[in-house]
């Protein structure tokens, strides 16, 4: 059995995340085990969409929360981590200045990537045998604080991808421009429309709490109708009561009822009424994207070697 830990960081507009894994490859197979997941919620986005910064009191906060994921990183002695940074940091003025601060202060570089490469790590983590689904044709559609990241996909294949500047934390501080609306609703209609039998894949941590209040199994897709009747529901409720009776995080309780619009308009758009939720993120995909790169190969070398030694022996 080899054990191999990992560490992955997800820098989002809404919040940041740092997931621990073990990966252990034995008899041949490749075991992923979650150890923990500590999420801050640090809304780097509200300041960037505001004043096109991160402003000095939550650049001291995120500083000093990735103070505490090296710690956490190097308390687990992972092997390897990665750190990469999404929506919020892209549009930050300061983003490549706060970037170098992170490196200085703790050793951990920071990758600002796109909306492209978002959806390759989370599609690299193995989605369609999660979700079981009996369907080849997709719409994924991933909502963030920032921005929210759709692709095309046929026959298991991803087509299309697009970025648009529509998300929960943005829409939450009214800074969404009606044509970005437009252009997301024009570019889904017409990429969607000639694939048929079509699901809705849905990522992003809003659409991963409702699936988990629905309290129906990852294979089980929740459909539009259920989203809006929960929507209608969770809209009614005080920002209190969403926290006390649905057990929402203080930074969720109020982003949610903004992200859940936007899940539902990309459905409709697209023309399905059902969407599969695999709770499969960045962090997670990272993790997966790691292993393969730099480490399954001398796994399985040492395996196979193995394998001969001990047929040598018999």
């Amino acid at each position: 059995m080899i054990v191999t830990k990992l560490g992955a960081i997800d820098i989002g507009s809404n919040s940041i995340k740092c997931l621990l894994v073990n990966v252990v490859f034995k008899d041949g197979y490749t075991h992923y085990k979650k150890v923990s997941i500590v999420r801050l919620p640090i809304r780097l986005g509200e300041d960037v969409f505001t004043y096109g910064k991160v402003q000095k009191e939550s650049k001291k906060r995120f500083i000093e929360g990735m103070r505490a994921f090296a710690h956490i990183l190097n308390v687990h002695g992972v092997e390897s981590a990665r750190a990469v940074a999404t929506s919020a940091m892209r549009e930050a003025k300061n983003g490549d200045s706060i970037v170098r601060r992170v490196l200085r202060k703790t050793g951990i570089e920071i990758e600002i990537i796109d909306g492209e490469e978002e959806a390759r790590l989370v599609f690299s983590s193995k989605i369609y045998d999660v979700i079981k689904a009996s369907e080849n044709n997709f719409v994924y559609i991933d909502v963030g604080g920032g921005s929210t990241e759709i692709s095309i996909i046929e026959n298991k294949k991803v087509l299309i991808s697009r970025s648009f500047n529509v998300g929960g934390v943005r829409l939450m501080n009214d800074l969404v421009d009606q044509k970005e609306w437009e252009d997301m609703e024009t570019w889904v209609k017409l990429h969607a429309a000639r694939i048929k039998n079509k699901v809705a894949i849905g990522a992003g941590g809003n659409i991963n709490k409702l699936h988990k209040l629905s309290r129906k199994p990852v294979e089980e897709p929740l459909t539009s109708t259920y989203l809006e009747n929960q929507l209608e529901i969770i809209s009614k409720l005080s920002l209190d009561e969403r926290i006390t009776e649905l057990g929402l995080n203080f930074d969720r309780a109020d982003v949610i009822i903004h992200a859940l619009p936007i899940y539902l308009k990309a459905m409709k758009w697209a023309g399905t009424g059902k969407m599969y939720v695999p709770k499969i993120g960045v962090s997670d995909g990272l993790i997966r994207d790691m292993y393969h790169k730099e480490f399954k190969t001398v796994a399985e070398g040492s395996f196979i070697n193995d394998v001969i030694d001990n047929n040598n022996h018999k």
